[in-house]
Order: C-alpha cells, then structure tokens, then sequence
C-alpha cells in the first residue's frame, strides 16, 4: 500500500533529497522517451513496412493511431484508479515492461493483423506510464516547480522521438535493412531499463489533503470524474493540447513518407538523422521553454499558462503550412522544425494544470482522464483520419499529392487549438483560486 503524509508537509520536503528528487525526474524521464520510441517507431518505419507488407495509407492509418490509441486510452482510466491506491513504481516497471515487450514482438509480424495485434499491445502496456509518473512528480515537487518539472518529464517524447530516428538511421543502414531489426533494437532495452527502474526507485510518499487517508476517504472513479469536469480551464487545458497534439501526431507519423514521396532519391539516413536532431533540438528546446516561462509568467499572471501554447501555435502553424507548399527539402524541414519548435510550448502548461487543478488524491486519475481526452482525438484521429483521407485522394491527386493534402488539412485543428486555449485564459484565475481554496 502506498504511504500518505500528513497535509503541509510535501514529501519533498520530508525526506527526498534534491539529488534523490532529480534522479527520479530522470528515470521516469527516461520511461517516458521510451514511451515514445516505441510510439514513433511504426511512423518512421512506415515506408519500409508499406512497401513489405503491401499496404495502403488507410491501413498505415489505422495502425499508427486508432489501433494502438483505443486500449491505451481505455486501460488508462482503471491503471490510474489503481496509482491512487497501490505502488507507482510496481505499475510503471510492469507497464514498461509490457510495451517494450509487444514493441520487440512487433517485428515478428508476418502480415497486417499480426502486427495490428502487436501494436495494441503496445497502447495497453504504455497506458500504465504517465498517469502513475505525473503523480510521483506532483508528489516530490512543490505547485510553484511543477510545470517545470512535468516540462522536464515531457523532454522524454522529443528525446524519444529523436531516438527512434537514430536507430532507425543506424540499423536501416540506408534502407538495406531489415524494418523488423529496429523493432527488436528499440524494444528489448525498455525491459531493462523497467528492472533499473524497479531496484533504484521507492514509492514516494503521499502528500494529501486530509490528516489521514484511508481507503474509505479515497473518492471512488466516479466522483473522481465529477470533480474533474465541472472545472472549465481543465476541460480547456485538455482541447487545446489534444487539437495541437492531433496536428502533431499526424506530422510525425507521416512526415517521413510525406518527404519520401515528394521528393524522390533523398537520402533516408540523412533524413532521419536531420529529424532526429531537430526533435532533439527545436522540439526539446520548446518543450522546456514552455514550462518555464510559464512557471516563471505565471507568478504575475495565471493567464499565461494559457496564452503562452496559444501565442506559439500563432507563430508555428504558418510554417507548418508553408513548409508543405516550398519545392526545397531543407527549407521545408526547417520550417517543419519551428512548428516543433513553438508546439512543444503547451506540454508543461497543459500537464500541470492537469495536476494543479485536481483534488490532490485524484491527481493520477485527472492525468488519465487528460490523456483520455487527449489520446482519442490526438492519437487516435491525427493519424487515422490523415490515412484515410490521403487514400480517399490518392485515385484523383496521386500517392505524393494526396498526403500532401491531408497533411495541409492539419491546418484546422491548430486554428481550434488556438481559440481553445485562447478562451481557457479567460477561466483560468478563477479556477485556480477554486483550487487554491481546496488545498493544492
């Protein structure tokens, strides 16, 4: 059973050294950019696995989102209800276990279903990672430091994306190795580093609201979600990320069959590197810039946690559309890389209203109910419906034509992210107070 602590003292405070705080930050950080070289991995792979298994955008569609994004959505809710009771670490460590696992087997595939199969397993096992991860942060750091240390924790998905890009360059070897080699390399590492995570990391103590917190006072799933949504700035918070997040997960699993295909002889390897890079770069750059100078605005003015993601989309989406409209390669993936840039803004402020904002023994479930949220209309439709739609345009416009298409469509739930977010601003010092009066 995990242990609680007694309301004023933070566990961070009450026996988590600084130094012991940080590791934590850094091995669930870890966990988490693999939770997304696994995501990513079928995206950047999509070519080679197109082309052996011979499948068609649609069906590359419905494995890249819907697919893995249904059980991981659904297991997310009940994963959560059992974080707010028993061991983090011991969900975490199985969980990692259990993606990593699926991710390796995924290159045993013989042919469409196998694979389906494959990647669902990979959406159950990696919904057991970030709820149970954001309540242990929330846990060992204080409100005024979280955003920024969610930010930290949101480096895993640039940093994971960017890792499964140099696998991929590494052991394509140009493209004249097997796909199924990646999924292997990618995959067995998780399991380990799920046993590092298991030996070196102790369930941290509870900070709650009440003297005591027993299981009669834990609130039960279904107030858990009363609570949560009768507040307006999450319900903001959570639209806002998941229209951005649904350009974005359609970018980045389509990205690399976009350029593919428009411009014929380029240079897998480099590519892939080049994106690797960038997602290393630009991505983590904005990621981490947008929880602390949220945190850092946010002391003056509780807008900003807000205005901040809605400011950078204003900025980024213009380039994302020009990028798919130049003839030059670079200059389209320069362009590619300020969206990544400026999108990474509202991943910290998102999370930690998240947190924030819900009642301190429901703070697992709120980041379930977020993802819910975000992973039905992000994962599961960006990729998806971007599939479905550029094999619906391929009979007039042609393979290279119609994803170019579908990818400019992306253009819509950007602009909704932006007016989301724009509107949550409006909401957000007094929902803020309505927590503070709670006890945060």
């Amino acid at each position: 059973m995990a242990h609680t602590h007694v309301e004023g003292i933070p566990a961070a405070e009450a026996g988590a050294s600084r130094s012991y705080r940080n590791y934590v930050l850094f091995i669930l950080t870890l966990v988490y950019a693999f939770n997304f070289i696994d995501r990513q991995i079928i995206g950047i792979l999509s070519p080679f696995i197109k082309a052996d298994l011979g499948l068609d955008d649609a069906q590359l569609g419905w494995l890249k989102g819907i697919y893995f994004a249904l059980l991981y959505t659904v297991m997310g809710i009940p994963i959560a209800w059992l974080a707010d009771r028993y061991s983090r670490v011991n969900i975490i460590a199985i969980s990692l276990t259990l993606w990593s696992g699926f991710t390796a087997a995924s290159g045993l595939a013989a042919n469409y279903m196998q694979l389906a199969i494959a990647r669902i397993g990979v959406g159950i096992g990696e919904a057991g990672g970030s709820p149970p991860s954001h309540s242990i942060i929330s846990d060992l750091f204080p409100k005024e430091k979280r955003a920024g240390a969610l930010a930290i924790y949101s480096l895993g998905i640039p940093f994971g994306v960017m890792l499964a890009f140099f696998a991929s360059a590494f052991f394509l070897q140009g493209g004249s190795a097997d796909w199924r080699t990646v999924m292997y390399s990618v995959g067995i590492p998780g399991v380990l580093l799920a046993i590092l995570l298991k030996l070196t990391i102790k369930e941290p103590a509870r900070t709650v609201s009440l003297p005591s917190a027993d299981d009669a006072n834990k609130p039960s799933v279904k107030s858990s979600l009363k609570m949560l949504l009768k507040i307006p700035t999450w319900w903001g918070m959570a639209l806002g990320i998941s229209f951005g997040s649904f350009g974005n997960y359609a970018i980045s699993t389509w990205v690399i069959d976009y350029y593919v295909r428009a411009f014929a002889g380029l240079d897998i390897t480099q590519l892939l590197i080049v994106f690797g890079i960038i997602n290393g770069t630009a991505y983590a750059l904005g990621v981490w810039l947008g929880g602390y100078i949220a945190d850092r605005w946010g002391k003056h003015n509780k807008k900003a946690y807000a205005l901040l993601p809605a400011i950078a989309l204003i900025i980024g989406v213009p380039a994302f559309y020009a990028s798919l409209q130049v003839q030059d390669l670079w200059l389209s993936v320069g362009l590619m890389a300020l969206l990544l840039f400026t999108s990474g803004s509202y991943l910290g402020p998102s999370f930690a209203m998240a947190q924030t904002l819900a009642p301190i023994n429901v703070r697992a479930m709120s980041t379930a109910l977020f993802f819910f949220v975000l992973n039905i209309i992000a994962l599961g439709g960006g990729p998806t419906l971007t599939g479905i739609i550029s094999q619906a345009l391929v009979p007039s416009l042609g393979e290279t034509e119609a994803l170019r298409q579908a990818l400019i469509y992306l253009v819509v739930p950007y602009a909704l992210s932006i007016a989301v977010f724009l509107w949550t601003s409006t909401k957000i010092v007094k929902d803020w107070e309505m927590a503070e009066a709670r006890g945060l």
